[in-house]
């Protein structure tokens, strides 16, 4: 399937397929929903979505470091060459790791603003000494860089049938709502790392602080005061998904299966949250598989209704993607 996506993408160059095809793995290992969605783009765009996905992922591992072999220091200095060498990349097509290989290359194909990739690296530097977030309008000064700009990156690749600008701010609320998703379901592993992502004006609200809980990821034990919080994370996070939902009519039809099962996959890691009564602290809660497959299997059904239409001349309207029901890379 990787040489199909290739071929049909136009890359011919053979350490330009081996850097896409690292991506393409990097995607399929650490991205499973993402993944999934992806699997629903029509043949020719996937490589490029791996691509952005894998140069996402490759930062994201740096500033983690999971293994905790590094310092804070040497992450750094990881994360400053990662940006020397992907600035270089989009002067020249070049560039040291695969990674940067591929996205400078989609860049190109598809003019993705540059300024984009700057501001998601400033928003991962950030995470090598930022571990907590006052107020929510701090948390979304840092997911401009790490979530929206993502929903801006795809937004060339995706395609749209209105001007690009006023899809814009839907792709972006669409990157943002991903996170928050991310970012309740993974309360927990978020703690092992010394970060809490949840807004602390939030958590207060609640009579919850980062002393809480760190006594309930320790213990084991619930709290009512953390679950009303994690309650309010999730309206906090079903509200983006409603600023992003107008966003999906906008895109081109063919791409518009893919955004969709994205959106229902991610959205539904919520409905697990609360069907597993908020205990994120303890457990990552995740979405079945068997829900995944039939979600994937709706998105198969709408491509075979957006070919129809395309062969038929009849054009999907606006108001096609609008029915969404109601988590995500880039974490």
């Amino acid at each position: 399937m990787t040489r199909r996506e290739l071929d049909a993408a136009g890359i011919t160059d053979p350490a330009l397929r081996a850097a896409y095809t690292h991506c393409r793995r990097l995607n399929a290992r650490h991205g499973r929903t993402y993944f999934l969605a992806t699997r629903l783009l029509p043949v020719e765009r996937r490589s490029a979505v791996h691509a952005l996905y894998g140069f996402a992922r490759w930062a994201d591992d740096i500033v983690d470091d999971l293994d905790g072999h590094r310092t804070p220091e040497e992450r750094d200095r990881l994360l400053r060459r990662l940006e020397s060498d992907l600035a270089h990349g989009l002067r020249t097509g070049g560039g040291t790791e695969p990674v940067v290989r591929a996205v400078a290359d989609t860049a190109d194909r598809y003019g993705i603003e540059p300024g984009l990739f700057a501001d998601f690296l400033v928003s991962m530097r950030s995470d090598l000494h930022v571990t907590d977030y006052p107020t929510y309008a701090d948390l979304r000064a840092y997911m401009h860089g790490s979530a929206a700009v993502i929903g801006l990156q795809m937004l060339p690749v995706l395609g749209t049938v209105v001007p690009s600008a006023e899809a814009a701010p839907h792709a972006a609320d669409l990157g943002v709502a991903f996170q928050l998703t991310n970012f309740l379901r993974d309360v927990g592993e978020d703690l092992d790392r010394d970060r809490v992502y949840l807004p602390a004006d939030l958590l207060a609200a609640h009579g919850v602080d980062r002393a809480l809980l760190e006594w309930s990821r320790r213990t084991g034990r619930g709290d009512r005061r953390i679950r009303a919080a994690l309650i309010a994370a999730e309206d906090m996070t079903r509200e983006a998904y409603r600023a992003a939902e107008p966003g999906i009519a906008m895109l081109d039809p063919r791409t518009r299966p893919c955004i969709r099962t994205a959106f229902t996959l991610y959205s539904g890691i919520l409905d697990a949250i609360a069907d597993q009564d908020y205990t994120v602290v303890h457990r990552r809660a995740v979405v079945s598989r068997g829900r995944r497959a039939a979600t994937a299997a709706a998105g198969v059904v709408r491509i075979a209704g957006a070919r129809w239409q395309a062969r038929t001349g009849r054009g999907a309207s606006r108001a096609d993607g609008a029915a969404i029901p109601t988590k995500g890379p880039a974490r």
